[in-house]
């Protein structure tokens, strides 16, 4: 990653939804075109292609997807990637995976944990966490997001995945970073016991509600622990409200 990369990925647009700039209001695509411009030789035609299927489900379109995962231009890679989290497959999660781990472009990276998030497999469990400790911010964002859809699939990755997000809920320097973090944890809350785990959860989610500096964490924060209807959360949500600080 360079300078360059960093200064355009987190810009304000970059931290939306990762179809927010790719849906369109036109006609629905032909499937069985845009199935032949999938192989097209020209750039412009493939990219056509690959966003069409950000649209359409066809399953037939997944095995040219994935070899469009390593399509020269990046433009294509990036729709690749968002059509994968449509079209969904478990044929398409090392392939993305190994994007994730290569791919030097943000924009990608940032379509491809997208994309992974739907997936719902536990391959990307791992790479997900590593995403969201290491990546730049419009990765990290989705990174937290993708996980709670993601780790939910099983107990022990909601224990693997719930530490780093209590950390990028903590410590991350982004707050649209942090207040996907505190969505996610109230999500995993959903599948744990009372345990030690929970309470430390429970524990975050609070510090963020009352000590984060910006109101959409809070807001967040708030959000996930009336979702989860905690004791001791909804006890200090009503002390806040009634002191006005929230």
């Amino acid at each position: 990653m360079n300078d360059d990369e960093l200064n355009v990925i987190d810009r304000q647009n970059d931290l939306d939804s990762p179809l927010d700039h790719l849906e369109e209001e036109s006609p629905p695509p032909d499937p069985e075109e845009m199935l032949a411009l999938l192989s097209s030789e020209m750039p412009s035609q493939r990219m056509l292609a690959t966003r069409a299927f950000c649209e359409i489900k066809d399953e037939r379109s997944i095995p040219f997807l994935i070899q469009l995962l390593d399509d020269i231009c990046p433009l294509v890679r990036v729709s690749a990637a968002y059509a994968l989290g449509r079209n969904t497959s478990a044929d398409a999660v090392e392939p993305l995976i190994n994007i994730l781990n290569t791919d030097l472009n943000g924009y990608v990276r940032k379509g491809v944990v997208w994309a992974l998030g739907n997936c719902r497999d536990r391959r990307a469990v791992k790479p997900l966490i590593h995403a969201l400790k290491t990546d730049i911010s419009a990765v990290r964002l989705w990174a937290a997001s993708s996980l709670a859809q993601v780790a939910k699939v099983d107990y022990e990755d909601v224990i693997a995945a719930i530490a780093p997000l209590i950390e990028g809920l903590r410590g991350d320097l982004t707050a649209a970073v942090r207040s996907n973090c505190a969505w996610a944890v109230g999500q995993l809350c959903r599948e744990l016991p009372l345990n030690v785990v929970y309470a430390t959860a429970i524990d975050a989610l609070l510090e963020a509600l009352v000590e984060d500096v910006d109101l959409g964490v809070k807001e967040d924060a708030k959000g996930a622990l009336l979702k989860l209807g905690d004791s001791r959360g909804l006890q200090m949500i009503e002390e806040l409200e009634l002191e006005g600080l929230i």
